[in-house]
């Protein structure tokens, strides 16, 4: 099993972008609102590693 979890939080996210906790929060709200208009289900304050990603660094797999 791999270390990382399958989901990434805000802290995570402003230290691999180099922005604020709050600019994270707003990141993460998007790329949710994203995925419940595709009908998935999220959780408040972190994302799918995966789908942060794809979004993110255009990359398919992590």
């Amino acid at each position: 099993m791999s270390s990382k979890s399958v989901y990434i939080d805000a802290k995570e996210v402003s230290q691999l972008l180099g922005v604020s906790s709050s600019k994270a929060y707003q990141i993460i709200k998007q790329l949710n609102n994203d995925l419940k208009k595709d009908g998935y289900l999220t959780i408040a304050g972190k994302v799918s590693r995966a789908y942060f990603c794809k979004k993110w660094y255009g990359a398919d797999d992590e």
